[in-house]
């Protein structure tokens, strides 16, 4: 099946258009979580995070605690149903979660073959190196992950183009590779 990755602006939409087994959010404090419906808590996860690739100060700056949550939830997930994620822009928490979730259900592939599939599917998509790093070191995978997102995001073009576009055209991946 898919993930898809979208915007806050086009949850609702996404969730319809493709009924996904799971949802999982990726907001800021100051933005409310959307309340999908049919969508509870089990199948629902929030994650309360601001988009900083380093810590800052007064920030919620991605850790460990975020990631080992989210990574909890993506396990029970089954890969052959859809699953959905999202941030404010659906460019970086989510496309770092998405790519966190395919690996998850894949981990004998080559990492850059999802990130090239992210690639592929939105040329907006610019993952979390820290959100990545993190998830690297909880899943043991020697620096490979993190690597292969460093090495995405250190493009100039995609750079440019995730910072200027302001928000991400919804895409989907496969879960299955």
């Amino acid at each position: 099946m898919k993930i898809w990755v979208s915007s806050l602006a086009m949850v609702h939409q996404v969730a319809r258009d493709n009924s996904p087994a799971r949802i999982v959010s990726l907001l800021g404090p100051d933005t409310p979580f959307p309340d999908v419906e049919g969508y509870g808590p089990d199948i629902h996860h929030r994650v309360c995070l601001d988009d900083d690739r380093k810590p800052i100060e007064g920030r919620l700056t991605p850790n460990e605690a975020h990631v080992s949550g989210a990574i909890d939830f993506l396990k029970d997930w089954n890969p052959d149903d859809a699953m959905l994620v999202h941030c404010w822009a659906g460019i970086s928490r989510s496309s770092a979660t998405a790519f966190i979730a395919a690996f998850l259900h894949n981990p004998d592939i080559d990492e850059s073959l999802i990130l090239d599939d992210i690639r592929e599917a939105s040329p907006t998509a610019f993952p979390n190196t820290r959100i990545v790093a993190i998830a690297d070191d909880l899943m043991g995978r020697s620096g490979r992950m993190a690597n292969a997102a460093t090495r995405m995001c250190s493009d100039p073009d995609r750079t440019s183009r995730a910072y200027q576009i302001g928000e991400a055209v919804p895409f989907s991946i496969r879960a299955r590779f």
